[in-house]
């Protein structure tokens, strides 16, 4: 699955269907509900495969949840690559696509 921004990520990592301490089952199904994951680095996605997400501010949370699914080194050289490129940052700026 390819989670289209952040937001979508960690509601996307906690569908039913998907327990946190359960083997997944074999489709997930529509439902609400709420999200309570704090996602970081060493998370394991379950549903989540890939993201397109724009770059988020420095020591927020939402880059945390980037690093915790694209791997902090390779993520953090992307952000290099952005300011060296002068990419637009934040919610109006360019995007990356991370898997």
């Amino acid at each position: 699955m390819v989670a289209v921004g952040t937001t979508r990520s960690a509601p996307s990592s906690t569908l039913p269907g998907f327990p946190r301490n359960g083997p997944a089952e074999d489709r997930v199904e529509a439902g609400r509900g709420e999200a309570d994951t704090f996602i970081y680095p060493g998370y394991r996605f379950r549903i989540v495969d890939a993201l397109l997400t724009n770059f988020h501010l420095p020591q927020s949370s939402l880059l945390m949840l980037v690093c915790a699914l694209g791997g902090k080194e390779l993520v953090m050289a992307a952000y290099r690559h952005a300011v060296d490129a002068g990419y637009r940052f934040y919610s109006y700026g360019d995007c990356m696509f991370v898997e």
